[in-house]
């Protein structure tokens, strides 16, 4: 069963900015801005089988549904990961849930309405290192599901 790990960030328009993919056969992909498209997306999960994401069953399918036309949850198992994390009693956002499991990251402090501003920074004003700060963002938050996947399936020892 191929799994990839899927997360997306928006704008404060809602549109989708960046797309963050990690499959283990084909690595980290992001998608952004004018390239988020539904033919670069399905294209991008290729063979995939499996998509885990966090609270995406709640969010970013249904926004790229609404944006994309796309509705992943029909061509592909969902699974999401927030939802095994309340099993074992871990609540809370994606960030918070790493914290309680000691997942380490860069773009600590970053959250998503920070990400909405940086991706606005680029927008108007052309900053690239605002643009690079949510790429980074947007891959930690991507590869670190898979790193909770693998802590939830015991696979990798909590720190």
């Amino acid at each position: 069963m191929v799994k990839a790990y899927l997360d997306i960030e928006t704008s404060f328009l809602g549109e989708i900015t960046v797309i963050g993919l990690y499959a283990e056969d084909r690595g980290f992909v992001q998608l952004v801005g004018g390239g988020v498209t539904d033919l670069a997306l399905w294209k991008a999960l290729e063979g995939i089988q499996v998509i885990c994401t966090y609270n995406g069953s709640r969010f970013d399918l249904p926004v790229i549904r609404r944006h994309l036309q796309l509705d992943l949850r029909r061509a592909f198992t969902s699974h999401d990961l927030m939802y095994d994390c309340w099993r074992q009693k871990l609540y809370g956002g994606l960030k918070r849930v790493e914290q309680q499991l000691d997942i380490r990251r860069r773009t600590r402090g970053i959250d998503g309405v920070e990400a909405m501003r940086l991706w606005h920074r680029y927008e108007t004003a052309h900053d690239s290192g605002a643009l690079m700060t949510l790429l980074e963002y947007n891959r930690e938050d991507v590869l670190n599901l898979e790193t909770l996947d693998r802590i939830l399936q015991g696979k990798v020892p909590c720190a």
